[in-house]
């Protein structure tokens, strides 16, 4: 499989860590459960045994699908057309979720059938710590487990499940217009297996409580020029790269990227770089979002207090 031009992804998040969808349907690129944590998929940089979460119609082509934010938020559809029907997964992280209760750090995929019917095939391949760690697979009536010594995520969803290989899962299954099916990668007990359940209702509350989060936030800025649609989206890619727990800003969600093909500079963005964080806090700032920038004055002060032995300051 061809790599995608990076303009082929979108981007969903909770301001803990990010995932890159692709125009295909595959999360190429997920740390958990932080921004500068190893990977759990990361096909963007090995296509072969990076890894990767993918959901997608077993006969669209290229030219026959796209993706797009819902209005005003971080929550990414991704659709695809063919002659027999209209269908798209809908790809979110919930955030406003108080940390350890149900939707916090989970990753949210739901797959509908907007018109007609389709075939869809799922496929899940974790690779652990950027492909380094083995991982034994459990399946169960309601999902499958991915288990590393040190940590174990699991896939829920009501869709059967079969084995792909020895360690990841794949399904294959049809949904009619306006029918449904719900996968939820999540942080499992690792005790008794997959015995986790999403009611329908539950996912919607949560959906619903997604996007009014993004809108309510997206409501305080204070731009009213004619680009206020290109603003808005770049705010809430921002906003998506700073980590919540502290106010700090993250350069970028990916790794290991050469500015050129074959180039040495392919550094680690998932931190904050002083000088790329200042262009942003300026930006929220002109905009109205002093918050944000007061949180990362904080946390700045915070480093400062910490300096190398000569007195210096990173640059990250």
């Amino acid at each position: 499989m061809a790599y995608k031009p990076i303009e082929d992804y979108g981007i969903i998040g909770n301001m803990h860590s990010a995932a890159l969808v692709g125009i295909d349907g595959s999360i190429d690129w997920y740390c958990f459960p932080h921004f500068d944590s190893s990977s759990v998929f990361a096909a963007i940089l090995d296509d072969t045994k990076g890894g990767r979460f993918k959901i997608a119609p077993n006969n669209v082509t290229e030219s026959t699908r796209k993706q797009y934010y819902w209005p005003d938020t971080n929550v990414l559809v991704t659709r695809f057309l063919s002659p027999d029907g209209v269908g798209q997964v809908v790809d979110y992280m919930p955030v406003g979720i108080a940390e350890g209760a149900r939707g916090s750090h989970w990753l949210i995929r739901r797959v509908q059938t907007v018109r007609g019917s389709m075939a869809f095939r799922m496929e899940c391949r974790p690779a652990f710590d950027y492909a380094r760690e083995v991982h034994e697979t459990k399946l169960s009536a309601k999902g499958a487990c991915f288990r590393t010594p040190g940590l174990c995520l699991e896939l829920v969803t009501d869709i059967p499940l079969k084995r792909d290989g020895g360690t990841g899962v794949k399904a294959e299954f049809s949904l009619e217009q306006g029918q449904s099916a719900i996968f939820v990668f999540r942080k499992s007990d690792g005790e008794g297996g997959c015995d986790f359940s999403l009611p329908r209702e539950e996912e919607f509350e949560l959906f619903n409580g997604t996007v009014e989060w993004w809108r309510h936030w997206l409501s305080r800025c204070s731009y009213t020029g004619r680009w206020r649609e290109a603003v808005h989206r770049s705010l809430l890619a921002l906003k998506l790269l700073t980590f919540e727990p502290t106010g700090a800003i993250v350069a970028s969600p990916t790794t290991s990227l050469p500015e050129v093909i074959g180039g040495v500079r392919n550094w680690d963005y998932r931190y904050t770089w002083i000088r790329d964080a200042a262009f942003t806090v300026y930006a929220f700032i002109r905009v109205g979002f002093t918050e944000e920038a007061e949180r990362f004055g904080h946390w700045l002060r915070k480093i400062i207090e910490e300096p190398e032995p000569d007195g210096s300051l990173q640059i990250m």
